[in-house]
């Protein structure tokens, strides 16, 4: 039985209105866990009722994941595959994703669903209320982390959000949670702005958006580790370390006044 979620296409089947929420997922070398992430994203949705597209961004993956994207492509035409021109890093995917996204209300999740999707309505509530951007938060309250983080992966988390917040200057507890939702018009002020490509991009686009006076709202959602996440504590922690302080200083520099012609929308 299919589980699409219907809205107005013409006769050659192509979208005609916008819909609702834009959930965007990017992917690199998921083709263990992809299949499905998108099954239960598809499964949420019918359950709501909800009008709503499935954006998925491949960063230059080299297994087979754009052929298990294409197969839910050809059977559920709410699900959408975008290719990155190779791999640029997970900050890229999600801007690329944002940028070529349809809804009202954007949303972008880990492939890994580590905060299920059903966490979503308590993002998609905070911007309900009026706020512009609502990132989900594993700090806020600690006992829905439902299979936590070893003991080193925490302390590693811990410090590089205290030297986030100080060097950045905005009090969220939680910056690098992979679930945070955005209206259309915060999304468009934010990431044509955003130039860190890899993973030290969440802090950047919560900078852009603390300084740009946008309300953020922090919420607490349910999460899980997922023993096979893709993010080296020791290598990765250095570059994002790395990352933040060139926000610091794109920032010091006018880097974030107007887009770059460089920074353009990139194509899908």
């Amino acid at each position: 039985m299919s589980l699409a979620v219907e809205f107005p296409v013409d006769r050659f089947g192509t979208q005609t209105a916008e819909p609702d929420y834009s959930i965007i997922v990017p992917a690199y070398n998921e083709r263990a866990r992809i299949g499905g992430t998108l099954q239960r994203i598809l499964e949420h949705l019918k359950a709501q009722r909800w009008s709503a597209e499935i954006v998925v961004v491949n960063d230059g993956s080299r297994d087979d994941t754009t052929d298990v994207v294409s197969q839910f492509v050809a059977e559920h035409r709410q699900v959408r595959l975008i290719q990155n021109p190779g791999n640029q890093g997970k900050g890229y995917a999600v801007r690329n994703g944002m940028l070529n996204a349809r809804g009202k209300v954007l949303l972008f999740t880990d492939a890994d669903l580590s905060s299920p999707i059903s966490e979503a309505s308590k993002l998609f509530a905070a911007l309900d209320k009026g706020h512009d951007v609502a990132i989900g938060s594993r700090w806020l309250d600690p006992s829905l982390q439902f299979q936590r983080q070893s003991l080193k992966r925490q302390l590693m988390s811990r410090t590089y959000n205290l030297f986030i917040r100080t060097l950045l200057t905005f009090p969220y507890r939680d910056t690098q949670c992979g679930f945070k939702a955005f209206t259309r018009r915060a999304a468009a002020m934010i990431f044509p702005l955003q130039r860190i490509q890899r993973w030290g991009f969440d802090a950047e686009i919560i900078y852009l958006a603390h300084h740009m006076k946008l309300k953020v709202a922090e919420v607490p959602v349910a999460w899980g580790h997922d023993e096979r996440s893709k993010l080296h504590p020791w290598r990765d922690g250095f570059y994002m370390g790395l990352d933040t302080l060139k926000v610091r200083w794109y920032s010091l520099t006018g880097g974030y006044h107007q887009p770059k012609a460089s920074q353009g929308k990139p194509s899908a």
